[in-house]
């Protein structure tokens, strides 16, 4: 389990043989939602481990894509004493502070949808100059194999027209698949319509590699299972001759799955109504873009849907908490709503999320529904907490034996 005193992309495992993975999926603003459950997550080890304990120190793998790619970097890039930038009670405060800047709101009139409509069809919604600028002031020249754990960040590359995926693992033997930091979140937040596409290049040695990168919740909106590949991945071509679980062995994975919420309830659209749109209606509408949200929802849901039906046939249920609210409703499902009001909301809706039950996805209906019996999403979390902090005493008991 990484931690500040190993920092090796070598995944270490306890004689329990279990690898932990943390996932956080994309959403704009709505990071509000992982980031008061990390809040909460982060608490509770710390009542375990101390006040300095801190999420990177418990997950072998950390996966984020979008705004859950930025979270992932601010728990896992070191400061200047080589721990987390951010602790996890920080990172609404960060959200409430830069979102209104990063999705600068107009008033809302005639006018002011008027020229959304404009700015839509013109370009980007938003110029992303404060959000690239923030972000290189956090992340600076860092690269991305010197995070305190290893992480995976997806986005999509439109000139090759396929995901490009950056991770710790890559990244520490291939020099040109170890950009900035900053260069990976500034790509992976980079959503259609709402901001730019993302172009920087690596170089080693003579040799230069260029990047045109969107969001990578085009390819993988929900990275867990990008996360479990990876694991798997690094495994079989590394470490086969001594790792002590096989490729497959999807059994010994725990797993936090974080998502942002969504607005399935509530009705949006109809088959007649959308058979009239054009180009236009399906990127602007109702102050929402229509065919971003199917993209980057129909991914997230299959990868839960795979998920959970994966750990089921393993009988592994308990390896596996996703934690997702499909009811949001009118501007909280918005991904850049940044107004007071909005942000406050969304961070009550994710402290109500963590007194429901805990819920699994109906494979027929695709919605979310509460498991008889179980317990809530705040007390599954305290049980994952335990389940960490005892998987981490095993490993450092392991390593003083040695």
């Amino acid at each position: 389990m990484a931690s500040n005193e190993n920092p090796s992309s070598v995944i270490p495992v306890s004689q329990d043989k279990i690898v932990t993975v943390l996932s956080i999926d994309g959403g704009g603003v709505r990071g509000l939602i992982p980031g008061t459950i990390l809040a909460f997550l982060e608490s509770k080890l710390q009542e375990l481990d101390g006040e300095d304990a801190r999420i990177a120190d418990y997950f072998d793998v950390i996966a984020g894509t979008s705004t859950g790619g930025l979270v992932t970097a601010m728990l896992t890039a070191p400061d200047k004493n080589n721990r987390p930038l951010f602790p996890a009670k920080e990172i609404n405060e960060f959200y409430l502070e830069n979102c209104p800047k990063i999705f600068p709101q107009k008033e809302t009139c005639i006018i002011s949808s008027a020229f959304n409509f404009l700015r839509v069809a013109t370009g980007p919604k938003y110029n992303g100059k404060y959000l690239h600028w923030k972000i290189q002031q956090l992340l600076g020249n860092m690269t991305l194999d010197k995070t305190l754990t290893n992480i995976v960040i997806p986005t999509f590359d439109i000139k090759l027209l396929q995901p490009t995926i950056f991770s710790t693992f890559s990244a520490k033997n291939q020099p040109l698949k170890n950009p900035h930091l900053s260069d990976v979140c500034i790509a992976t937040s980079a959503a259609p319509t709402f901001l730019p596409a993302h172009y920087f290049e690596t170089k080693n040695q003579g040799k230069t590699r260029s990047f045109n990168l969107v969001d990578g919740g085009v390819a993988a909106n929900n990275p867990t299972l990008t996360a479990m590949n990876y694991v798997t991945k690094e495994i079989f071509l590394k470490h086969q001759q001594f790792f002590p679980i096989k490729p497959m062995d999807y059994g010994k994975f725990l797993i936090i799955s974080l998502g942002t919420g969504s607005s399935k309830k509530e009705e949006r659209f109809s088959a007649q109504e959308s058979s009239k749109w054009s180009l236009f209606g399906w990127l602007f509408n109702k102050g929402t873009s229509p065919l971003v949200n199917i993209f980057s929802q129909a991914s997230a849901d299959m990868v839960d849907i795979h998920a959970s039906v994966l750990f089921q046939v393993l009988q592994s249920q308990k390896n596996y908490l996703r934690i997702q609210d499909d009811s949001l409703e009118g501007e909280t499902s918005s991904m850049d709503n940044s107004t007071k009001e909005n942000l406050e909301n969304l961070i009550k809706i994710s402290n109500e999320l963590l007194k429901k039950p805990v819920s699994r996805v109906n494979l027929e209906t695709g919605e979310f529904v509460a498991v008889g019996g179980e317990a809530t999403n705040e007390e599954e979390l305290t049980r994952f907490a335990k389940l960490l902090s005892d998987e981490r005493q095993c490993r450092q008991g392991n390593l003083s034996a040695k």
